[in-house]
């Protein structure tokens, strides 16, 4: 995938690592990225601004330092299996697969799951799956997972995907009202329970229930 300039790049790290984004790894799979290979139009020349950008569909694809914080806030590891709620683009599944074993990512809207294939595709991002659905749902038949990521606000954890979780298992998921100030939560299963991390304030289009029309 063809890198921006070396000083856009420079300055995009920078501005992760003053938002407290200081996992390697996470920052490598963010620099290898090409954000602008997931827009379109005129909306490519500022791929690299830190902030999020309108999608068909009505969605969006989130800032850069957003993604890179539900990402560091996984833990993905090179054996992990990840489950992806929400395909948009596919900008963050692709930083996902830069660090995990395999990603399964779903989305509502068959053009964006389409397009999104197409774009995994050119950048020979092989351990990417793509699935038309409602994710709300999870994947039952590729569970369990050691890591799940939603990228729309559910008003909680939902409890299909809770139950998807490997013990031992992340989910990182926007909680809240669509018209209010969300909260990122870290959910992680343990042999007793889930234990539930508060990670800030955030704002994400809605977890939607069904099929999109578009």
């Amino acid at each position: 995938m063809t890198p921006p300039p070396d000083e856009r790049i420079l300055q995009f790290i920078y501005t992760l690592r003053s938002k407290g984004i200081t996992d390697p790894r996470v920052l490598t799979a963010m620099e290898r990225t090409n954000r602008s290979a997931f827009l379109r139009g005129a909306f490519e020349p500022r791929a690299y601004d830190d902030m999020p950008l309108p999608i068909p569909c009505g969605q969006t694809i989130s800032q850069p330092s957003v993604v890179a914080q539900m990402t560091q806030a996984l833990q993905v590891g090179p054996r992990d299996k990840v489950l992806e709620i929400g395909t948009g683009s596919g900008y963050q599944a692709a930083v996902l697969a830069q660090l995990a074993r395999r990603v399964y990512t779903v989305d509502r809207f068959r053009s964006l799951a389409e397009a999104a294939k197409e774009r995994f595709q050119a950048l020979d991002l092989s351990n990417i799956t793509v699935f038309i659905g409602d994710g709300s749902f999870g994947l039952p038949a590729q569970a369990p997972f050691d890591r799940i990521l939603v990228t729309a606000a559910a008003e909680d954890p939902p409890g299909p995907l809770l139950a998807q979780l490997r013990e031992g298992g992340i989910m990182v998921v926007p909680v809240g009202q669509s018209d209010a100030v969300q909260t990122l939560i870290k959910v992680t299963r343990t042999a007793t329970g889930l234990d539930y991390d508060d990670l800030g304030p955030v704002r994400f289009v809605p977890l939607v229930e069904g099929l999109g029309e578009e």
